[in-house]
């Protein structure tokens, strides 16, 4: 049997953000990043469109990027203390990541946060509040998903909250505040975007509900991600519909081991002075992982389908042709990006560089260590191929050095 989960309502296009005006309670917490709702004048709308709704509202801010599991602990407490029946999440994937862990919290006092990371493993929730997703960047979409990604920064590692229970009861997914990105933050959300569709249109767990989601997305974040990047806004108000699509796929879909290995990457060489940004890890790593998954005959049986769909190449061509084709043509895009091919090119602003911020060395000690932890990652059971250790340091070292998959 499967299970197919969505928000129970979408709100979608220009001046989505005033369903808030319709909600029904008593109390809502807005959780919110650093400053660019605030300072684009979203925050205050959406409190103002609260009160409107007759809510008193409550401000929990100054959630970090990759939030941490302290954060999330501190938000919870904010919730004990104010006992909202609504928390509204308003920004990019990170405000809101947090929220659905603080939500958890909130509702089950007891709840670590390793009980939290118990896959599908979560209680029951809305026994103490709804929640709402108001997403600002056009690629994680974790407005529409069960997921979420806290850092636990004493370990260096990013973890997955996986279940059903935090999909949010209503998401608003309103162009004007994606029109607010820096480019930077708009090439890397797109192709976090771009790798949700792949990796779950490829994921053991597709099926007819998620595949026509993925696909489209897929064709609108190819016509739409590089001119948006470029300034178009017309292509940056379709992006936040693609990712979202790409989100709802995902969610129910699951993904790969392109995430297992950003996930794992991400905060790794943290003491290094930076982090490797979730979409570009992903940007860097999904061409990759295609080839390796390509070795499965079924994986590379739907990679020639997307294939097909994208038209980079004519559909008389052989499955390993249309393979090679969308490794080059996503390596293309991340060039159009400005986005590095590889850890070892990766400066510490995240653009390309001839010697990254990651030294060779430090690399290299750490590989094995990530490898394991890649492996026991919640992304990895859905990947069509299933790497041993052995193969997960081979492709960590195709993505450090930009070596190609032979294996």
């Amino acid at each position: 049997m499967g299970r197919f989960t969505l928000p129970r309502d979408i709100y979608h296009g220009k001046n989505a953000l005033e369903a808030l005006k319709t909600f029904k309670g008593k109390k809502a917490m807005i959780c919110v990043g650093g400053g660019s709702m605030k300072k684009f004048g979203f925050l205050d709308r959406a409190q103002a469109y609260l009160e409107e709704a007759g809510m008193e509202v409550k401000i929990f801010d100054g959630i970090e990027p990759d939030p941490s599991v302290e954060t999330v602990m501190k938000g919870a407490e904010a919730m004990l203390a104010f006992e909202p029946d609504w928390i509204v999440a308003i920004g990019g994937g990170s405000p809101i990541d947090a929220a659905k862990a603080m939500w958890i919290k909130y509702e089950y006092p007891q709840c670590t946060f390793e009980d939290m990371c118990k896959i599908f493993g979560i209680p029951t929730l809305r026994k103490k509040a709804h929640f709402c997703a108001v997403s600002s960047t056009s690629g994680t979409a974790t407005e529409v998903t069960a997921f979420s990604i806290i850092t636990d920064y004493s370990k260096g590692i990013k973890y997955p909250i996986a279940d059903f229970e935090i999909t949010p009861d209503v998401a608003i997914v309103d162009p004007e505040l994606a029109e607010t990105m820096p480019k930077k933050l708009v090439a890397h959300t797109g192709m976090d975007a771009m790798t949700h569709a792949v990796e779950a249109y490829v994921s053991t767990a597709n099926c007819n509900y998620s595949d026509p989601l993925a696909i489209h997305a897929v064709e609108m974040i190819m016509n739409d991600l590089v001119p948006s990047y470029n300034g178009d806004m017309s292509a940056r108000a379709r992006m936040h519909d693609a990712q979202c699509l790409a989100g709802m796929a995902f969610s129910n879909a699951l993904l790969g081991i392109v995430h297992s290995m950003a996930h794992k990457t991400g905060a790794a060489f943290a003491d290094y002075g930076a982090h490797i940004i979730h979409g570009a890890a992903n940007a860097m790593y999904l061409p990759k992982v295609i080839a390796f998954n390509a070795k499965d005959e079924t994986a590379k049986a739907r990679y020639g389908v997307l294939v097909d769909y994208m038209g980079i190449v004519d559909k008389s061509a052989s499955l390993d042709e249309k393979v090679e084709a969308l490794i080059n043509y996503l390596r293309k895009m991340n060039d159009d990006l400005n986005i590095p091919h590889c850890i070892k090119n990766y400066g510490a602003d995240s653009y390309p560089t001839e010697n990254g911020f990651v030294p060779e060395e430090v690399y290299l000690a750490r590989r094995h260590d990530i490898a394991v932890n890649a492996l026991g990652d919640a992304c990895t059971g859905s990947n069509p191929r299933q790497p041993s250790v052995e193969e997960m340091e081979k492709l960590l070292d195709c993505v450090y050095y930009d070596l190609d998959v032979d294996f």
